[in-house]
């Protein structure tokens, strides 16, 4: 079956739900702890929140999508989103807006891992590492450009304003999915299964090395990466006393290093392999949090000696989480909504604890986020190490 050209550009937009989400309101970190009350540090509850809700969601998002195909729970996920990203906008105190970004997660959680099963859905091995740097170099633009919109709006309309802005991006969304997007998984295939059938699924899936250690690979990288977007605000705005346009401006600069890999990576592939590739990157990632550990325990007063570091780290990402992904589904065909689904509930689930604990020990320094990244690339490396012939990714197919 053939599927237009447009096809990844359609669902890099619908994969940016959630960096749009996550990314254009990191600026006004200060302005709604000031606005709703909150000491410093307790917006960073609002990501954490966020991150619970994407993890919650995309565990019964990816059952759905196997049941009822990808794009009827694509819509009403996304329709979700929509309302509870208005719902963020008129959220009068910080209770109320983290649980609305709680809700918006559940709901866009839908466009990140139906997103993925629908690039199985089409192709395996190269080709899907191929589409899924497509995806990355589109998705990829809402990093760059998101926190520097954010930073302009909070400047100009307040902090409100954004997600207004998230509420128009689901709404344009609901429409393309609505008008354009094909249904990949064709009713033959679909599959529907009880709550006991759904859970012995899940176990099958975990039992398999090869998702489990590029899952836990994927997880912990999520853990360093969400410790940065939770901590970062406060390191740059607060301590570095950046204005919130130059730190959107830094922001980007880092999600620019995560596109160039992505686009490097499929190229590079066969050549070197997917494992080597992903085996070298982890111990990049590693080696640059050592390095921002190192400098955050120094306290040095240049911000860019903490930003160079995490400009390496996040570069790494766009060779990682493409491989990572397509490892851990690549033994999955029958079931990939299941699987990615899974996948992706851990990875959150990593990124919530991250949130969480970034902004429990916000302390004045950047040691807090430098550990939490530090740990992650520990994590990753170690997981890396336990990877087996066994565990590799099966890019042969095309």
């Amino acid at each position: 079956m053939g599927f237009p050209s447009w096809l990844p550009l359609l669902l890099g937009l619908l994969t940016a739900v959630g960096p749009v989400s996550t990314d254009m309101y990191l600026p006004s970190f200060p302005a709604i702890e000031a606005a709703l009350g909150g000491r410093p540090g307790t917006a960073q509850i609002t990501l954490a929140t966020w991150f619970i809700g994407l993890a919650i969601g995309q565990i019964t998002q990816g059952p759905l999508s196997d049941r009822f195909g990808r794009r009827n729970p694509l819509i009403v996920g996304t329709v979700i989103y929509t309302l509870a990203s208005a719902g963020c906008a008129l959220a009068p105190d910080l209770v109320t807006l983290s649980a609305m970004r709680l809700i918006a997660a559940f709901g866009g959680s839908a466009s990140m891992v139906i997103t993925r099963a629908t690039v199985r859905d089409i192709a395996d091995g190269y080709a899907a590492a191929r589409m899924m740097s497509k995806l990355m170099l589109v998705m990829g633009a809402a990093p760059i450009l998101a926190p520097t919109l954010g930073g302009i709006i909070l400047a100009f309309a307040g902090w409100q304003a954004i997600f207004w802005i998230c509420t128009l991006y689901g709404a344009v969304c609901i429409v393309l999915v609505y008008f354009f997007l094909p249904e990949t998984l064709p009713p033959a295939r679909r599959v529907r299964l009880s709550i006991g059938a759904q859970v012995s699924r899940y176990s099958q899936i975990i039992r398999e090395r090869s998702f489990v250690t590029h899952s836990m690979i994927g997880g912990f990288l999520s853990f360093g990466m969400f410790a940065y977007l939770g901590g970062s605000p406060a390191v740059f705005i607060d301590i570095y006393h950046l204005s919130p346009s130059l730190y959107g401006a830094l922001f980007g600069t880092c999600a620019a290093g995560f596109i160039a890999s992505s686009q490097i990576n499929p190229r590079i592939l066969p050549r070197f392999g997917a494992e080597r590739v992903m085996r070298v990157s982890v111990r990049v990632f590693l080696g640059a949090t050592i390095l921002l550990c190192v400098m955050a325990f120094l306290r040095v007063s240049f911000w860019w000696g903490i930003a160079l570091p995490i400009f390496i780290a996040m570069s790494t990402q766009g060779f990682n989480m493409p491989n990572a992904t397509v490892g851990a589904l690549s033994r999955h065909p029958g079931h990939a909504g299941s699987a990615s689904a899974l996948m992706g509930t851990m990875q959150f689930g990593f990124g919530a604890i991250s949130g969480v604990v970034v902004g429990l020990l916000t302390d004045g320094t950047a040691r807090p986020m430098a550990v939490l990244l530090l740990i992650g690339g520990l994590g990753a490396a170690t997981c890396d190490m336990f990877r087996s012939r066994r565990g590799t990714i099966d890019m042969g197919k095309s």
